[in-house]
């Protein structure tokens, strides 16, 4: 079995969501194909374990900049309607073997199993697992046809009908983890929420709101889930966040969140306000929580990008998230 994709709980790249939640949606179709990457060589647009989903008109996520997705949205239905897995392999490193006549600029190779949903009865609840919760996608697949997923307590296997690869160096099978999205706990709403909360859904992030003033609760409508008081795993480290945002717009809020995430061993603290701010509300907390919080603190947090207002505002949090979450994936 070769593992690809890279396991662990922090999913550092990418936002997988689109694509399983149309899989989920698409699920019972008989024209829907789960593209999977399975192996990557060279210079590729996608890397090993990247998905894709085809059924009819719809389509969802991307394994090229868009030059091979209708040769594979072509391919995909071929396997969709006969129910068996379909085997492609992209190979772009030398101008001879250039796919279908495509002018691509990357030259590598991929190897895509093309996997028919509707004969995968049951995988819906495998895919809302995942989407839900924060449990690792585990994805198997063998060369003679074997498929497995496992997320959390729910799994689904299947023996489907297909061809050998007929890739000289095939490998026996391809073990891809999907980590959980990345879940960000948001402290406090204002009127940077609604910008933040929908960028930050479309980069791939979970969030969670937590929220007890009902004025401001509406602006968190696009958060994955809301709380009202600091949710229990706060001091998991197996279930906790990965990083949090204290904007409450609140002086004594604020005080009380960063002295509770003092405690937490989140990598990423991020509060907002000016620096004069930040000096008060540290000044207030004692020296061991102040001192905890050295090192994982951005305060101001966001990146300088120049701009005003709650968009600008959202945007150079969301970037300072983003650059943080790939540097943390790399370490």
């Amino acid at each position: 079995m070769t593992p690809a994709g890279g396991a662990g709980r922090f999913l550092a790249r990418g936002n997988p969501r689109p694509v399983l939640e149309a899989a989920l949606a698409c699920a019972r179709q008989r024209d829907a194909a789960l593209a999977l990457v399975l192996e990557t060589e060279g210079s590729t647009y996608a890397r090993a374990g990247a998905m894709a989903l085809f059924a009819g008109e719809r389509e969802a996520g991307w394994l090229s900049g868009g030059c091979l997705e209708p040769e594979l949205a072509r391919r995909a239905a071929a396997a969709a309607a006969d129910g068996r897995i379909g085997w492609i392999e992209i190979d772009t490193r030398d101008d001879e073997a250039l796919f279908s006549g495509a002018a691509l600029g990357c030259r590598g190779r991929l190897r895509i199993a093309l996997l028919p949903l509707a004969a995968m009865d049951g995988v819906e609840a495998v895919l809302r697992a995942w989407i839900d919760g924060s449990a690792t996608l585990e994805r198997t697949l063998s060369a003679s046809g074997e498929v497995a997923l496992r997320a959390g307590d729910r799994s689904g296997r299947w023996t489907l009908p297909t061809d050998a690869p007929g890739w000289d160096d095939a490998a026996a099978g391809w073990s891809l983890p999907l980590p959980p999205l990345p879940e960000l706990l948001l402290l406090g709403a204002g009127p940077e929420s609604p910008a933040l909360l929908r960028l930050l859904r479309e980069l791939g992030w979970r969030t969670v709101l937590v929220e007890d003033r009902a004025r401001w609760r509406k602006h968190g409508a696009m958060a994955d889930a809301h709380l009202t008081a600091f949710p229990v795993p706060l001091n998991d480290a197996a279930g906790q966040p990965a990083a949090a945002l204290v904007m409450h717009h609140d002086f004594e809020r604020d005080r009380d969140a960063l002295d509770a995430l003092a405690g937490a061993s989140l990598g990423f603290i991020g509060l907002l306000g000016p620096p004069r701010r930040r000096d008060d509300l540290l000044v207030l907390l004692p020296p061991a929580r102040r001192d905890a919080l050295a090192g994982r603190l951005r305060a101001p947090v966001g990146l300088d990008l120049g701009g005003q207002g709650p968009e600008a505002i959202a945007l150079s949090i969301a970037a300072q998230l983003q650059q943080w979450r790939a540097a943390a994936g790399d370490a």
